[in-house]
């Protein structure tokens, strides 16, 4: 399999070439549906479809409260795009599921952020904190990079991109970690010290990564959200559109106005 940073120029070249110049309009109206996980990615694409209503494309947004079955419908013909993840948690639902699925175009941005309800900040979580992360490999991982980063633990040599718990090879502070959907990690705010918590369920649970995080995560070029679609159709005339939509002036101007800075365009 290729990897990440190859998919990502994969990506890139995909999306310059999609967007290099305008689409041409479809003959007649093409409907398709569009997965995305609750508030910012689905609102995203509802600021989008106005755009491609103008260019003969009707998005349907089909919101999915987890990160498992959007890909999973998707790879079955349910909906026919996605618009939740970043590439190496795509990569790893390929590896791990067998799906025929491709990244078509870069949308938004965004940073993890650690958030807590008993403390104010980092340095006031007690050692023995029990700290909630999530329990997939992808956003795991990603979590225990950020704590590495910011020198709370150490991490084995050669982690990559998904580190587990076991990889932690120091950890001063004695912290232990709950693994949780997600999806339950701002719920799981009131039952323990500190919990790791992406973007889109953050904003959605009223969390303002800008303000709130104990810890936040750089913005990473690896972790912007894309649009996927199943690999058979990456080359339907519809697929430009929608990238074209999403990636437009109206939309850039709805992230920038309403996440301000909690989500940033990449185009």
């Amino acid at each position: 399999m290729p990897s990440s940073l190859t998919r990502r120029s994969v990506l890139a070249l995909a999306a310059a070439s999609l967007l290099a110049a305008p689409a041409a309009a479809l003959a007649s109206s093409t409907r398709i549906r569009v997965g995305a996980t609750p508030g910012p990615m689905a609102e995203t694409l509802e600021a989008a479809k106005p755009v491609a209503a103008k260019l003969g494309l009707d998005i349907e947004v089909i919101e999915f409260s987890d990160y498992v079955v959007p890909n999973a419908a998707l790879d079955a013909g349910e909906i026919e795009a996605n618009a939740f993840q970043n590439q190496p948690y795509l990569d790893n639902q390929i590896a791990d599921r067998g799906y025929k699925i491709v990244g078509i175009a870069s949308i938004i941005n965004s940073r993890l952020g650690v958030y807590s309800r008993r403390h104010k900040a980092w340095s006031e979580v007690p050692d023995g904190a029990t700290i909630a992360i999530q329990n997939d490999p992808t956003n795991g991982g990603r979590t225990l990079l950020l704590l590495r980063d910011k020198g709370v633990i150490s991490l084995r040599d050669g982690v990559g991109y998904k580190p587990i718990v076991a990889d932690i090879t120091a950890n001063p502070k004695q912290l232990h970690f709950l693994e949780v959907d997600a999806a339950q990690t701002p719920r799981s705010l009131d039952d323990v010290d500190a919990a790791a918590v992406n973007a889109n369920y953050a904003v959605t649970a009223g969390l303002d990564p800008t303000k709130q995080a104990l810890i936040l995560e750089e913005l990473k070029p690896q972790y912007t959200n894309l649009i996927a679609v199943r690999t058979t159709d990456k080359d339907k005339p519809w697929v430009p559109l929608l990238a074209q939509s999403y990636r437009s002036p109206e939309v850039r101007d709805f992230v920038l106005a309403k996440y301000k800075g909690a989500y940033v365009p990449t185009w």
